[in-house]
């Protein structure tokens, strides 16, 4: 079974000195790569804080998902990188919010992400059951 790289033009292509895909698929499983806060039309940085670069990240993610077949409904986990462990609530706010229940599982770990970057999601879903 081969692997399938998926992209679209809906979240940011990685620069091209960063060797990844937005998403790989192999069979049912989608696997997104870490998705930053950086909009795909204008390829900046989103402003505002925690909750906007969330917000941004997980739009991000979706399309991705939505490009390999997915949506957030096959998620099964979503893994938050969050650089300031006092901005956990008002990330967590806008995760409920975006993201909706049944959650997927989550993971969310403390990280040190490139100046300006608070947060990083990416996802691991199961498509077609």
């Amino acid at each position: 079974m081969a692997r399938t790289v998926v992209t679209t033009k809906n979240a940011p292509t990685p620069p091209a000195h960063i060797p990844l895909s937005q998403g790989v698929r192999k069979g049912g499983i989608l696997q997104v790569s870490g998705q930053t806060a950086v909009s795909p039309e204008t390829g900046k940085l989103v402003e505002g804080g925690v909750p906007e670069q969330t917000e941004q990240c997980l739009r991000n993610v979706i399309a991705i998902l939505e490009a390999g077949g997915a949506s957030l409904e096959d998620v099964l986990m979503l893994r938050v990188y969050l650089t300031d462990v006092s901005q956990f609530a008002e990330m967590n706010e806008t995760y409920a919010r975006v993201v909706g229940e049944p959650f997927p599982a989550r993971t969310t770990v403390y990280v040190g992400l490139p100046e300006g970057l608070l947060v990083e999601i990416d996802a691991l879903a199961v498509v077609g059951d």
